[in-house]
């Protein structure tokens, strides 16, 4: 689980954090209810203010280091 986080500029992935807030926002425009009070009636802020809060259970993963003797992947051997 990750978070809180007190301002984007601490999110390890921008990317990654993004695609957390993307799938809670179509969950939330599916019907589910918001885990944080909001005063904003948009999706992607609710969903950006619970992830900044901590209140989805996500974790960010890293690339794995490449093993010695492999090519990297996209890359030819």
């Amino acid at each position: 689980m990750m978070g809180p986080f007190t301002s984007i500029e601490d999110v390890p992935s921008r990317y990654q954090f993004v695609h957390v807030v993307a799938r809670r926002a179509r969950k939330l425009q599916n019907g589910a209810r918001p885990l944080v009070a909001s005063i904003s009636r948009k999706y992607t802020r609710i969903a950006q203010q619970e992830a900044m809060a901590g209140a989805l259970d996500f974790t960010l993963v890293t690339a794995a280091p490449p093993v010695e003797g492999e090519a990297a992947p996209g890359t030819e051997a």
